[in-house]
């Protein structure tokens, strides 16, 4: 007993500086109770129960709008309702065309069919389940088009320029691009831009094949002939249904005739395999491409156009299909009109292990973990919403409808969304508004790192340092900004919701979107003792009870201004190597108003969370709802030049960069585009919604007083 006591005496103090720990948005007197409640609830993930989830979900093809999909979503809910929770499905329609023609010839100067086809491995026996999509670009046009054919590298803006440089002209062509560094939709869309009658993408093995490991089932990256289907929607425009942007398409609404879909294609598209591109691309003559376009294949890479000549032809059914989203609600007992929202996709293209099982199965033992909080007597103060998304793959087709259906309430109460999509074994990939830069931290902060004895957040500074090996300063913790490419688009762009993204990277590109995304490939190359899985099931867990009971909400709208002010700076100097002259001034000023403000509020939140006795649950109840409307002061009711469903003047996808994110894009955009009055417009635009911010901010601040 006295050695005990001892030993106790010893700890107190480790225990009481674990305790001490910095939670944003908690008094200094919760904060051991919320760090106890927190390490309880990770305690409770199993790597073991996430693989049952995985291997349910990835057993079969699953595309959204086929049988398969609705029985997933069945699965899900049914397991959802075992659990105690309140799980329903929500249905939706969408235009989601499957193949039905599909040829690929080349008829000059020699004969040449393509396969088309992913062959089953006898090693993987899962490559060969019925009820495989065929490999496709989902909302290419239909078409039937011969013409010679043109290398464009990767399709970029600037692979054009090149081609033109050297006299060639893709007008009335048929052009074949690689995956790889931007977005396939954007390829497609710039080949249509240029005048090109058709696109071909092919998986060159430089990429994401033998150039970078030995290809499955010997390794992980893709086989001779791996295909990456996808979308190529326009989702630079507007995600979701094509036909109806802006409202949710259900049963019965009102859909835009198929020619007025701003978001589709006019010109055929179809992926390929780097084996069925090998015989068109040697048989390409012209100028030889600059090294950089040089991709692995054994051949000499020349521009064209032709003597290869392709004959493409694809058509699809066109029709609507079904959609059904997987929603669970927990009720707040404080709060229960405001909502924190945590999404992951269900449906795939084919078996999908990683992409999407991987997420989808982390959330569903995130769910498993709060019930069982939930049958212990823990209840969240606000709403906790649960959402496993169908149609992503398509173009974020389930969240897009739910987010557009819910709209008002959404804009009433939606606290925070955070989003994951596909994780496996590697860093800590984390995007999100900046806003929520120091809440992330602290949740890194208290969670190990699966790989080393170290916190997440530990891991993340020693990613930033390795980055920056001859920088001085202390690295920090920073969110990645936000493009497009998961569901988080329609609440941070169109709502206006702070977001964050979170997943452990995968690896997965040698199997991304083909059929040999499976349980054997990503328990031989990805998370296979599902480690990762277990941390980040833990991540969100600690997130969402933290954002659900912290007596404020913990944005921190410094975090935000420093953010906006590095992509002033990089705009300023972007700018300065162009003509023109652009005109920063308005948005300097808000930024310092800015700084003054988050700093005040910082001063008042830190003397309110040490306040005996606490403010009364009303006052706090006028500062949250002044927090959780601050980010969508940042939104522009007239939306971005030429796409008004985008309305975030901060961050939001390129027109032509697809999964990337343009910082301030109304104005870098023009800027790029070098229309400096549209650029100065979109500046003055800018800072009014600073200003609006400030306002809410200065709001708060008044309120905590």
């Amino acid at each position: 007993m006295l050695r005990s006591g001892i030993l106790l005496a010893l700890l107190a103090p480790v225990f009481a500086q674990q305790y001490s720990a910095p939670l944003r948005g908690f008094p200094v007197e919760d904060r051991k109770a919320q760090q106890e409640l927190e390490e309880h609830a990770r305690a409770i993930p199993q790597a073991d129960r996430i693989r049952v989830y995985m291997e349910r979900i990835a057993s079969k093809p699953h595309q959204a709008g086929s049988p398969a999909s609705k029985a997933v979503a069945d699965y899900l809910a049914a397991q959802l309702k075992d659990w105690g929770l309140d799980a329903r499905i929500e249905n939706f329609e969408a235009l989601m065309p499957y193949p039905t023609v599909r040829v690929l010839e080349m008829t000059s100067p020699v004969k040449f069919r393509a396969e088309l086809k992913e062959p089953a491995l006898a090693e993987d026996p899962s490559t060969s389940e019925p009820g495989q999509l065929p490999s496709y670009n989902a909302y290419a046009a239909t078409g039937d088009v011969t013409a010679p054919l043109v290398y464009v590298n990767y399709g970029s803006p600037d692979d054009y320029a090149e081609l033109r440089r050297d006299g060639i002209d893709v007008k009335g062509k048929i052009v074949i691009a690689r995956y790889g560094r931007n977005w396939r939709g954007v390829k497609a869309k710039l080949a249509q831009e240029n005048g090109a009658i058709g696109c071909l993408i092919y998986s060159d093995p430089r990429d994401d094949g033998f150039y970078q490991g030995d290809i499955y089932p010997k390794g992980p990256m893709r086989p001779e002939e791996g295909v990456q289907r996808g979308s190529v929607l326009d989702m630079g425009l507007y995600p979701g249904d094509p036909l109806t942007p802006g409202w949710a398409d259900e049963a019965g609404a009102k859909r835009l005739p198929q020619a007025e879909a701003k978001s589709l294609l006019k010109i055929p598209v179809l992926p390929i395999s780097w084996g069925d591109a090998k015989p068109l691309l040697e048989q390409l003559g012209g100028p030889l491409v600059p090294e950089p376009w040089r991709g692995a294949l054994p051949i000499t890479y020349h521009m064209g156009a032709g003597p290869a000549v392709v004959h493409l032809k694809v058509d699809f059914d066109w029709t609507v299909k079904p959609l059904h989203d997987v929603i669970v609600t927990i009720p707040g007992t404080v709060d229960k009109d405001r909502a924190v929202i945590y999404g992951n996709h269900h449906d795939a293209w084919v078996n999908g292990a990683s992409d999407p099982a991987s997420g989808a199965a982390v959330l569903m033992e995130t769910a498993r973990t709060l019930s069982t909080l939930l049958r212990q007597g823990w209840h969240p103060k606000r709403t906790i919403v649960l959402a496993l998304w169908d149609g992503e793959e398509f173009g974020l087709l389930g969240s897009t409808e739910w987010a557009e259906k819910h709209l008002q309430e959404l804009q009433r109460g939606a606290a925070v969304y955070i989003n994951s999509d596909n994780t496996g074994r590697g860093a800590l990939a984390a995007g999100g508004s900046p806003s929520l830069e120091t809440f992330m931290s602290e949740v890194l902060r208290d969670i190990n790192d699966p790989s080393a004895p170290r916190s997440l957040l530990e891991a993340a500074l020693a990613a930033a340092r390795a980055r920056r090996p001859r920088a001085t300063d202390t690295p920090e913790f920073h969110l990645a900004p936000l493009g497009s490419g998961s569901d988080y688009v329609a609440f941070l762009d169109h709502l206006g919701v702070a977001s964050l993204n979170l997943g452990f990277a995968g690896g997965d590109a040698g199997v991304y979107h083909s059929i040999y995304d499976t349980m054997e490939w990503f328990d031989r190359f990805s998370d296979g003792s599902l480690a990762y899985g277990k941390a980040l099931t833990q991540v969100m867990a600690t997130s969402i009870l933290r954002l659900a009971d912290a007596p404020v909400l913990p944005f921190d709208f410094a975090s935000l201004e420093r953010a906006v002010r590095v992509y002033t700076d990089e705009l300023q100097r972007d700018a300065q190597k162009r003509p023109g002259a652009l005109d920063l001034r308005g948005v300097d000023t808000q930024l310092a108003r800015l700084d003054t403000a988050a700093k005040d509020y910082d001063d008042q939140l830190a003397l309110t969370m040490k306040r005996v006795p606490p403010p009364a649950p009303e006052q706090l109840a006028k500062v949250n709802d002044i927090l959780q409307k601050a980010e969508a002061s940042l939104l522009s009711p007239q939306g971005l030049p030429g796409r008004e469903w985008y309305q975030n003047e901060i961050v939001a996808p390129g027109l032509y960069t697809g999964y990337d994110a343009k910082t301030l894009p109304g104005i870098r955009e023009a800027v790029e585009a070098q229309h400096y009055d549209e650029a100065n417009q979109q500046a003055r635009v800018v800072a009014q919604a600073l200003r609006a911010l400030e306002s809410k901010v200065e709001e708060a601040a008044r309120l905590l007083k």
